[in-house]
């Protein structure tokens, strides 16, 4: 083990030591008994995810060899069964879900959110291209047609002819423009060049696009505080393996995810405006999220808003 992976572990366990206090703190003992982590449920877990993985690859293998538009269905119902498997609660607020082909546009915190969303929308991800090699949610995301693109100028005009590409056919996409996750306590600063795949007509009528908030609430029914949250955010240089076997040792996370209302990009003069008004609404639901209050606000306004 290099010295590089000493410093991760020791920096892991004075993270851990620290939350372990704060709980101890702010709750009773029963209530920390049932925050703590399980290895023997990590375990149970990753056995069901296996088995759940090979049911897949046969069912959903199989549809799509047979070219059958049944397969475009699945997905759902797969990240429905993923995010049970590992313990999440998905509640959902907010306006209803726009029909067609349409942009939605998320917060992103960690990988787990590809079964959050993707048990609730029946829409094909845009996500950078290391992600398809996750285990079990690279996978996941593969079934669901998502779109992985290069964060590098180069590649920037062929990515949007697929993203023009895939809406225009009537897809529906899931963005993450912060283009990468964050602590699960902020929001970062969200990208603009991918928005401007929307600039386009289907059917004769704009693209919708609409912001969802996403945000990790409880466990076990109680308060996810912000030293917990790291449990399941997935950010910085945090490997993959190593966090996924932890977060599973954990008991029951609620995701709370409040959809706002759909917007059109003619409605806004420049990309960059549709960007800053998604990032100004995704941060508000973001924050009634995590101070529970998550009754969806009045809609903000659009350009004129500073």
């Amino acid at each position: 083990m290099g010295a590089t992976d000493v410093g991760a572990l020791n920096e892991a366990s004075v993270v851990i030591s620290t939350c372990r206090g704060s709980i101890a703190g702010r709750y009773s003992e029963t209530d920390y008994a049932r925050m703590t982590r399980s290895t023997c449920l990590a375990v149970f877990r990753v056995t069901q995810l296996v088995g759940l993985a090979i049911i897949i690859l046969i069912f959903q293998g199989s549809l799509i060899l047979m070219r059958s538009s049944f397969s475009s269905r699945l997905p759902v119902f797969w990240n429905d069964w993923c995010r049970r498997v590992v313990g999440m609660e998905v509640t959902v607020s907010g306006r209803p879900l726009v029909r067609g082909s349409a942009l939605f546009v998320a917060n992103h915190i960690s990988y787990l959110d590809i079964a959050a969303l993707g048990s609730v929308v029946n829409a094909s991800f845009i996500s950078r291209a290391d992600v398809r090699n996750w285990p079990v949610f690279g996978f996941l995301a593969k079934l669901q047609k998502t779109i992985f693109v290069e964060r590098k100028p180069r590649y920037i005009r062929q990515q949007m002819v697929e993203l023009k590409d895939r809406l225009a056919a009537g897809d529906r996409l899931i963005l993450f423009p912060e283009g990468t996750s964050s602590d699960g306590n902020t929001i970062l600063p969200f990208k603009s060049s991918l928005f401007a795949a929307t600039d386009i007509s289907v059917e004769c009528s704009p693209v919708h696009v609409q912001p969802i908030s996403i945000a990790y609430t409880r466990l076990d029914g109680l308060p996810l505080g912000r030293l917990m949250r790291p449990i399941y955010a997935w950010y910085g240089d945090m490997e993959f393996v190593p966090h996924f076997w932890h977060l599973l040792g954990f008991g029951r996370i609620r995701v709370d995810l409040m959809v706002h209302d759909p917007v059109t990009p003619n409605l806004f003069s420049s990309r960059k405006e549709l960007a800053q008004y998604c990032e100004r609404v995704i941060t508000d639901g973001f924050s009634r999220l995590l101070s529970g209050r998550p009754k969806c606000p009045p809609p903000m306004d659009g350009p004129s808003t500073a």
